[in-house]
């Protein structure tokens, strides 16, 4: 018989500590029996006690040794890391986080948008030089066209977040007829139809075998030429020299990039000297509501488990 309910495998998250996630679980399942498994002997034995792991990994070695194991709530979106078979012959449900990072992700485009729109690293540049002299700005969002690569969980929240701002949104996804949250939904294979009239291109998508190099030198040159490429996705959506040239013939407006192709970005990458790319170190994930989000989703899986008795059906199931 187990006596540990739940137990909190030590992997941080954004540079997070899982003590947090351990001591928000504990505060919100009073009735249940919560531990970080601190140590490597802690990691050993809560493995094999408790019914429920939260972590961002377990490898199939550890899925073998868990005997109560009934569910392992996954701290990350991707679960492909997982060793799904094993846990699946165990009879393991698994969850996911997706959907955590959404709004967190979503503040972090629209940032840059606005940066951008109304020059705010320009009035930035001339506080530094104690400089009080006008500037024009940019442009305004309404009657701009957003257009959102991949409407996830993540590229959901981004089209919410420009809901007030009077823009046209377009969705690419791989099943269109699904429909989706903008005001058009296209196929991957329409993308290219669509850029001409695209004002901000947000890729918000996984990285995959079709959209490794999505946007590459055509792509790019199909946008206007003061057009803004925001990428929150990952470094390989983008054709990084391609980018580079677009950025150097001033065909594009800018780019702001929280993933890159190479990362970390090396230190003599073009990419740092332009001042019209805005870089962040992928940290767009971050958000110190992070633990109370993934939370969240446990909780409820766990309530849904006191009335059901079964792990089934639960929220961000995925196996």
């Amino acid at each position: 018989m187990s006596t540990i309910d739940v137990a909190v495998l030590d992997h941080d998250a954004h540079g997070i500590s899982a003590t947090d996630y351990a001591e928000i679980l504990a505060r919100r399942l009073p009735d249940r029996e919560v531990r970080l498994a601190a140590t490597p002997d802690e990691h050993e034995r809560y493995l094999r006690e408790a019914t429920v792991v939260a972590g961002k990994y377990i490898d199939a070695e550890e899925a073998a040794t868990a005997e109560n194991l009934r569910l392992f709530a996954c701290n990350a979106a991707g679960v492909d890391h997982l060793p799904l078979d094993a846990l699946a012959e165990r009879g393991v449900a698994v969850t996911n986080a997706s959907g955590v990072h959404g709004p967190n992700i979503a503040e972090h485009v629209l940032g840059w948008v606005l940066t951008f729109a109304r020059r705010l690293d320009e009035g930035r540049r001339r506080q530094g030089r104690r400089e009080w002299r006008r500037f024009q700005s940019f442009t305004e969002l309404a009657g701009s066209t957003v257009t959102v690569v991949g409407v996830g969980s993540i590229g959901e929240t981004v089209v919410e977040r420009f809901e007030g701002f009077d823009v046209d949104t377009v969705g690419v996804r791989y099943s269109p007829e699904k429909g989706g949250p903008t005001d058009e939904v296209v196929s991957y294979d329409d993308l290219s139809a669509a850029l001409p009239g695209t004002d901000v291109l947000v890729l918000a998508c996984p990285l995959t075998e079709t959209t490794r190099g999505l946007i590459g030198e055509a792509e790019l040159d199909a946008l206007p030429t003061d057009a803004i490429v925001v990428n929150v996705a990952r470094g390989g959506v983008i054709d990084t020299p391609a980018l580079v040239d677009a950025l150097r013939s001033n065909a594009l407006h800018g780019a702001a990039l929280d993933v890159t192709d190479p990362e970390p970005l090396p230190t003599d990458h073009d990419l740092w000297g332009f001042e019209n790319v805005f870089l962040t170190p992928h940290v767009a994930g971050h958000t110190p509501k992070y633990w109370e989000r993934r939370a969240d989703i446990l909780v409820a899986n766990l309530e849904r488990v006191a009335e059901t008795g079964e792990y089934d059906g639960l929220r961000n199931q995925v196996a």
